[in-house]
């Protein structure tokens, strides 16, 4: 029998059966060493795919707000955003876009990438009237390129004027347009806005001459009355209300009636058969995000929207929380638009590229 060499260099008899049980335990040995190396590689591929795959959002939200900083676009969706934020687990990061009655950063929005990581605050100012009364600033198609998250809330709009202003009622304010027209400057968030709208239906239907003079948004609508360089403003109701109470600032005409201005009459109130557009505030994605998506960002929208805190802080604001799922604010804004093309064209505002 041969015997077998040992580290020492001495040698030893070699046993059949103990060589056998040796090299088995010897087989066993590799094999779980093998196995170990497969489950750590296995582990280790596993946990990289996870990295990859980590469930929506893992990473901070870009929220395109059109409209200036301070603006009611501005502070709203602010205030919208860390809500939603809370609920999504992640940061939502504003940015403002203004310009062109909200349309620039409207159709910044509708050309970001489709991955849920850009949504947008939008209005009807984009979405429906500068389609009708500026086609020529609209580069993108709101209703293909554009889809609702969840609409927000109403904005009631006003018009007013300085409280030392010789017109205490609109039917007074209109009879001095009809007499001197082009004498009252009046000023909106922007041409194409939803007062800019409702200015050409009631000049349409009143036969009042007014110049219109467009802002890009914020205080300094408001800011450009109270300072005597125009004679009349239309604008959200919210920031009006202030300068009311404080005694300088009158309100002629409303939108929505308000239970706050139960003596402030509505266009239909002085017996035009036309209601006036009020504006709304939602949110919008680029079309074409992922389900899986959708599946977190859509319930959180509509969970942020009906916080009840949130709620009642825009509530004593003058604003109306109305929260619609997107198939309902899609059918909204398309009845919206098909309405307001109506109007438009019966009384000649329509512009054709």
């Amino acid at each position: 029998m041969p015997d077998e060499v040992r580290h020492d260099g001495q040698t030893e008899p070699v046993n059949k059966h103990e060589s056998g049980s040796i090299k088995r335990e010897k087989f066993m040995k590799r094999s779980i060493l093998v196995v170990g190396l497969l489950i750590s590689v296995l582990g280790l591929s596993l946990s990289v795919s996870t990295v990859r795959a980590q469930p929506y959002p893992n990473r901070p939200i870009q929220l395109i707000i059109p409209n200036v900083p301070g603006s009611i676009m501005d502070i709203n969706s602010r205030a919208l955003a860390d809500e939603l934020g809370k609920d999504l687990g992640t940061q939502i990061v504003p940015m403002n876009k203004p310009g062109a009655a909200t349309v620039i950063g409207t159709e910044t929005l509708a050309r970001s990438k489709k991955d849920g990581y850009t949504i947008g605050y939008t209005s009807n100012a984009a979405m429906v009237y500068a389609r009708i009364l500026n086609p020529d600033t609209i580069r993108f198609d709101p209703d293909k390129d554009l889809d609702p998250l969840g609409l927000h809330l109403i904005v009631p709009l006003a018009v007013a004027v300085q409280a030392s202003a010789p017109w205490n009622t609109f039917s007074e304010l209109l009879d001095y347009a009809k007499k001197n027209p082009g004498k009252l400057r009046v000023d909106t968030i922007g041409i194409g806005s939803t007062a800019h709208f409702n200015l050409e239906i009631i000049r349409s239907l009143t036969g009042a001459e007014f110049t219109h003079v467009p802002f890009k948004g914020g205080e300094s609508v408001i800011t450009a009355l109270l300072g005597g360089h125009l004679e009349v403003t239309f604008d959200a109701i919210n920031k009006i209300v202030p300068h009311v109470e404080s005694g300088k600032l009158k309100i002629l005409l409303l939108t929505n009636k308000m239970s706050e201005f139960p003596n402030i009459p509505t266009f239909p109130e002085l017996g035009f058969k036309q209601e006036l557009n009020f504006t709304w505030f939602g949110l919008h994605m680029p079309s074409g995000l992922p389900e899986e998506v959708k599946k977190v960002l859509v319930p959180a929208v509509e969970k942020a929207i009906k916080n009840p805190g949130l709620k009642a802080r825009f509530e004593k604001m003058q604003f109306i929380v109305s929260y619609k799922s997107p198939a309902e604010m899609k059918k909204m804004i398309n009845e919206e638009y098909e309405r307001s093309v109506q109007i438009a064209d019966k009384a000649g505002l329509r512009k054709k590229n």
